[in-house]
């Protein structure tokens, strides 16, 4: 490729122009990313950053603009015309399918194959090894799909398009579901992918993650591109005032907690996993009205397997859950929400949203039999459930063209919303909050840790699961560490983060503190 004395630019978007029905999801979008960097672009959600790299991939048709590859007018019909342009992308929500192995994913459409026509597992193996070896990548070829936790997942996804050739690394949120360590160990992987010439567009809300891995960055609120920055030259505080508009607070302000009696007490609590193997290995802890509880620890030692068992949603196979002093060990998630236990799941369109229904009807789900919202458990009350769904709509600025709009044509961010106000409205008096930000930008990030402090305040017990260990420093007044299924310590909110990771890594247990 000639290279003029300035960078050229590897990929270019001219005046695109996108509305769908109530919203205009990109107005005039000029955006230049210069080849072999990494280019962030970010905005909250609903800013356009998805729908702009949609176009880019070729899944969604611009109403207006041009696109330029390598300074050419490039027509990217669909995602085979931008594979044949060089560009690769990796969904926030993956596109894989969960019964196919690492292999056959990867392969999908481009199978390697063997006399007679068959697929050559061999080659495809070896293939996938060569790749994974040269990135740092390492992944089981052989492995099904839906047995990996979603941090390989997610390996597989940036295979996938490396295996396709691509040059133009588009990653949509790819720090979304990964653990710090894991993030680390991705940002190793891109800085060399750009050294072997790849250029990469890194959409993130983490603001901190832009600064630490990019080169220049580009930020779209509503639709338009309000600030193209370079990295060196600005600030955390910077960027998240071009992305809301407003000045934002990137620390939690709270005064300090004033626990009450005993509201959740696990003992000695064991569960396995989808596989059948040992999750939790004897866990307890008490959890108290007042007070947030954090739960940290590398993804896969059991937080998953442990607020599922304490939502009712997966059976525990011993030890004993106290609600204050009624054992609700065996109640399934129906009984415990009836009980006064509100959980926010950590897979939000999996087990969290019916993607399908309308906003209103996301807002009541689970509670749709109650007196509030039925008459006798059969007949919706459906001026009710308006009157409820367009109150929590403002109260908690799920920013949707109206209340009918089906949940999926959300953004994350306000699916997440959705899921929150529903919990929060409810009332608990204990709260499972797992990764309640996570693929959630900075807005509402400082909205629902507000959201979050505000229950604590009002004498709600919550349990916080997040993999990110700012947000459980920030936000806990106690923390928990899970190492293997088992709580190895349990530490003041303000522990050194040093400590914290020591001991989510196995290290330190000979020096457990407080008592559970």
């Amino acid at each position: 490729m000639s290279a003029p004395p300035a960078s050229p630019f590897a990929v270019e978007t001219r005046g695109i122009t996108k509305a769908f029905p109530g919203v205009v999801a990109n107005s005039q979008v000029d955006l230049a990313v210069r080849a072999g960097e990494i280019h962030a672009l970010v905005g909250e959600n609903g800013a356009g950053k998805t729908t702009l790299m949609n176009i880019l991939y070729g899944l969604v048709h611009p109403d207006s603009g041009e696109i330029l590859i390598d300074g050419t007018a490039a027509r990217i019909a669909g995602p085979r015309d931008a594979i044949a342009h060089g560009i690769g992308m990796v969904h926030q929500h993956f596109m894989l399918i969960p019964v196919f192995t690492v292999g056959e994913n990867v392969m999908l459409g481009r199978e390697p194959v063997a006399a007679p026509g068959f697929y050559d597992h061999a080659r495809a193996r070896q293939e996938i090894e060569t790749l994974t070896r040269q990135y740092g990548l390492a992944l089981d070829p052989d492995a099904r799909m839906g047995d990996l936790p979603v941090g390989l997942q997610q390996r597989a996804e940036i295979v996938k398009v490396l295996y396709r050739g691509a040059k133009i690394l588009i990653l949509d949120e790819p720090t979304g579901v990964l653990t710090p360590q894991e993030s680390t160990e991705l940002f190793g992987v891109l800085r060399d992918l750009v050294k072997t010439g790849k250029t990469i567009i890194f959409i993130s809300h983490k603001l901190r993650e832009v600064l630490e891995i990019s080169d220049r960055i580009t930020v779209m609120r509503r639709g338009k591109v309000v600030g193209h920055l370079v990295t060196k030259d600005t600030t955390e505080q910077e960027i998240a005032t071009l992305m809301v508009g407003r000045e934002v607070l990137l620390r939690v302000d709270k005064k300090p907690a004033a626990p009450g009696a005993v509201a959740f007490r696990v003992e000695n609590l064991t569960a396995s996993s989808d596989r059948g193997v040992p999750a939790l290995r004897g866990v307890s802890f008490d959890l108290h009205h007042g007070e947030i509880l954090g739960i940290a620890g590398v993804e896969g030692n059991g937080q998953s397997e442990l607020v599922e068992v304490l939502a009712g949603t997966r059976h525990a196979t011993g030890g004993r859950v106290l609600l204050e002093d009624r054992d609700v060990t065996t109640f399934d998630a129906r009984t415990e929400r009836d009980a006064g236990i509100a959980f926010i799941p950590e897979d939000r369109r999996g087990t969290g949203l019916v993607l399908s229904y309308s906003v209103a009807d996301n807002l009541i789900l689970g509670r749709q039999r109650s007196q509030a919202f039925s008459w006798r458990e059969l007949v919706l009350r459906l001026a009710a459930v308006r009157t409820w769904a367009r109150r929590l709509v403002k109260e908690f600025d799920i920013r949707t063209p109206n209340i009918d709009t089906a949940a999926r044509n959300l953004s994350g961010g306000n699916q997440q919303k959705i899921i929150v106000a529903r919990e929060m409205a409810s009332r608990p008096r204990v709260l499972l909050a797992a990764q309640p930000t996570r693929g959630v930008d900075i807005g509402a990030i400082e909205f629902i840790h507000r959201k979050l402090i505000a229950e604590r305040d009002e004498g709600t017990a919550v349990l916080l699961v997040s993999a990110e260990l700012d947000e459980i420093r920030s936000l806990s007044d106690r923390i928990a560490v899970i190492y293997e299924g088992r709580i190895v310590s349990i530490e003041p909110g303000d522990a050194p983060e040093e400590r914290l990771g020591l001991l989510m890594t196995g290290g330190g247990v000979e020096t457990r503190t407080g008592a559970a």
